[in-house]
């Protein structure tokens, strides 16, 4: 069995791309479901972010595999097929597991050694076993990469200073505004990442605290667990022209903030200093806000110059992350390949008993004057003689999967023995 991603992020796409690619819950199950109606895959798992989206996927033909995964994000993203080819990486086996080992260990984030990522690489793996999606072979690879995880950030200082995106956002705001404890801070949306930005402004001293949302009873919640107030988005105009830095964080299939309704809060000729960071894919504002006179727009991608700056410190420590991450796909791949040789060696050791006991079985009709004793004398060391004759081929073939070639020593192993019969037939009874 194959593991296989395919996927587009920060490093291969802009914002105005990923969020093209972006995926919601609802998507994820539908796109999650639709996989698994092809027989070229057989366990897959949908994992999208502010910063990437990616599918990993079990298979016993990559190539097709691959094919029928491109095919569904352009199906269920508004990426085009052109666009998608030209952003697009794809990995095969330990290969795939390093890219998603390296993902929730947070050593291929925008912003290194940030925290929200494992959450979300556990919710994806989540949402594909509720799906009957994630079998083994994902179970194995998410269990392992969630543990590989928790390993670098306990066993490093990579998460040392700010580490996630709305960290680094309401850093950008406190510099604009030294004074914060002075400011107005309007937070639009109330999930995760609403969630953290307030955590992130409130260690900072904040001021004064409103949050906007769809669902009004949600905005009281969050904003009253950080002292401030809520409101719904009948709300958003009145509140836009009182607040000194907007922070908006939903996961609203389009923008709902363009020109028309900043000039609505702030006047046509603008003037009064807005600060906005946009931490949403797809973006919630509209690019055009940065023209308004003294409106200063921030999209994610700023935030990757923010991050440079920060990054001096964890580079180190990230080199230490990486070899855990080393670590962590040899025993993966030693995994996967006990997996592989498993079925060959089980059938083989049938083989060698059958045969066994048909010769003992044969012969026993010769042997009257033999007592029951000595029966068990014969096969007990009958028994030891195929073990001891079968030990080299099984250790050499559970080896050999550790190879390029490991493949084509299991295939000689059934050809020599006459196993494929039995494997055809084991296949045939669990389809």
């Amino acid at each position: 069995m194959h593991v296989v991603v395919v996927g587009l992020s920060h490093r291969t796409a802009p914002v105005e791309m990923r969020e093209k690619a972006a995926l919601s819950d609802r998507a994820t199950r539908t796109l999650v479901r639709g996989l698994m109606e092809h027989a070229d895959i057989v366990e897959a798992v949908a994992l999208s972010t502010c910063n990437r989206t990616e599918i990993y996927a079990a298979t016993t033909d990559p190539a097709a595999a691959e094919e029928v995964m491109v095919q569904a994000l352009v199906e269920r993203t508004n990426i085009s097929r052109n666009e998608l080819d030209c952003a697009r990486y794809q990995e095969r086996d330990d290969r795939a597991a390093t890219q998603l080992f390296r993902v929730t260990s947070s050593l291929d984030s925008m912003v290194l050694g940030e925290s929200e990522i494992q959450g979300q690489v556990l919710a994806a793996w989540e949402l594909a076993m509720e799906e009957g999606a994630s079998g083994p072979v994902m179970n194995q690879l998410f269990r392992q990469a969630i543990e590989v995880g928790k390993r670098v950030r306990t066993n490093t200082r990579i998460s040392r200073g700010p580490s996630s995106v709305p960290a680094v956002a309401v850093g950008i705001a406190s510099r604009a505004f030294p004074d914060l404890d002075h400011r107005r801070v309007l937070v639009i949306g109330a999930g995760q990442m609403a969630e953290a930005v307030l955590t992130s402004l409130v260690d900072q001293g904040v001021g004064e605290v409103r949050v906007v949302n769809r669902t009004v009873s949600t905005a009281r919640m969050l904003a009253s667990r950080f002292g401030g107030e809520g409101f719904g988005f009948d709300r958003l105009v009145e509140e836009l022209a009182e607040a000194d830095i907007v922070i908006s964080s939903t996961d609203a299939p389009h923008t709902i903030l363009d020109r028309s309704v900043l000039e609505q809060a702030l006047g046509a000729e603008g003037g009064r200093r807005v600060m906005i960071v946009d931490i949403s894919v797809p973006r919630d504002v509209d690019a055009d806000v940065a023209r308004i006179p003294g409106v200063e727009l921030h999209d994610i991608d700023d935030l990757e110059r923010v991050v440079e700056a920060n990054l001096n410190g964890r580079r180190q420590e990230a080199l230490l992350g990486e070899h855990i991450v080393v670590e962590a796909v040899a025993g993966f791949v030693d995994w996967r390949a006990g997996l592989a040789a498993a079925p060959a060696i089980r059938d083989l050791r049938e083989w060698a008993e059958r045969v066994r006991r048909d010769e003992v079985d044969r012969l026993a009709g010769n042997w009257d004057s033999l007592s029951e004793t000595d029966r068990e004398r014969i096969d007990a060391l009958t028994r030891a003689l195929v073990n001891k004759l079968l030990h080299e081929p099984t250790v050499r073939a559970r080896a050999a999967l550790g190879q390029t070639d490991g493949m084509r020593h299991i295939e000689s192993l059934r050809h020599l023995f006459g196993l494929e019969a039995s494997a055809d037939s084991g296949q045939h009874a669990t389809n």
